[in-house]
């Protein structure tokens, strides 16, 4: 009987996992919430969509796409934080998903290049654009003729202050709970939400009552794609240090075992970073020589 035991218990650190059905699941939901977009863009645009006879051109696809794949999302990380109370996130599958998450954060480091490239492209060669495209789009300078900025040291900076301090709360509960300080990880992650959500609020207000938009320019073309997706990130990793705050007024996390708080602090500091990026270029040098708006 011991011998039958012994073979049952694997004698390696790998995490062989169960069969699972949520990769097919959130394929399908993603496929939905793909077409269901295309639906969405006809239905806004005044057309119809006919897929088998069938007038596709309505909001709802979209989101029952994006219900599947946000049940699946929580379904499927459910499993992983199950698989690591059981004991399975040994030291190497803890380093093979920080791995992963260190491509993933890469992979995102990539999505934003590509919006600062259509940035500088059009800021730094506005004449070419002017040239090869329709000169209205730039007027041959930059910011385009007749487009009035926003203050970067206005709303932009208080953004930018409001993220630094919240990198410094998501590091001050990272260090309690290597010390085991339940305390000051709930604050700390507590704070990090709070300093998150009020962001997401403060260039809420900043769209609204921008000068120029979306299809003003190129310019308010590449303002909206790079802050707009940033926002997004920020919303995103709102929602992921909230996770992690249930989860460490459950007791979940220690200082040994705490992967999940790790992976969402390092994206909460990528979000920082981008911004910093952002706020330098998009708001600070498009700025320089340009009209200011005033409120």
């Amino acid at each position: 009987m011991a011998d039958g035991h012994a073979h049952a218990k694997p004698q390696h650190d790998y995490h062989i996992i169960d069969p699972s059905p949520w990769p097919f699941i959130g394929s399908i939901g993603a496929l939905v919430m793909a077409f269901g977009g295309v639906g969405w863009m006809q239905y806004l645009k005044g057309n119809e969509f006919h897929v088998f006879g069938v007038n596709f051109a309505t909001p709802w696809v979209f989101f029952i796409g994006l219900a599947i794949v946000l049940y699946t999302m929580f379904s499927w990380w459910s499993d992983t934080i199950k698989e690591g109370h059981e004991g399975h996130h040994t030291k190497v599958v803890s380093l093979h998903m920080r791995y992963g998450m260190i491509m993933f954060i890469a992979s995102e480091v990539m999505f934003f290049v590509a919006w600062f490239w259509a940035f500088f492209d059009a800021s730094l060669f506005p004449g070419e654009v002017a040239q090869y495209a329709r000169a209205e789009y730039t007027g041959g300078m930059w910011p385009p003729k007749g487009i009035e900025v926003l203050d970067p040291f206005h709303l932009p900076l208080y953004n930018t202050i409001i993220l630094l301090l919240s990198g410094t709360t998501v590091t001050w509960a990272h260090h309690a709970l290597l010390h085991n300080d339940r305390k000051g990880l709930v604050n700390g992650l507590a704070l990090t939400v709070a300093l998150g959500v009020l962001f997401s609020i403060v260039q809420a207000y900043e769209y609204m009552h921008a000068p120029f938009t979306f299809h003003d320019s190129i310019y308010g073309a590449t303002f909206f794609m790079a802050t707009g997706f940033h926002g997004f990130h920020v919303l995103i990793g709102t929602i992921f240090l909230i996770v992690c705050l249930l989860r460490a007024m459950a007791g979940d996390f220690t200082p040994k075992a705490h992967f999940g708080f790790e992976a969402a602090a390092w994206y909460w500091h990528f979000v920082d970073v981008v911004w910093l990026f952002l706020f330098a270029s998009i708001y600070v040098w498009a700025s320089v020589g340009a009209t200011i708006a005033v409120h």
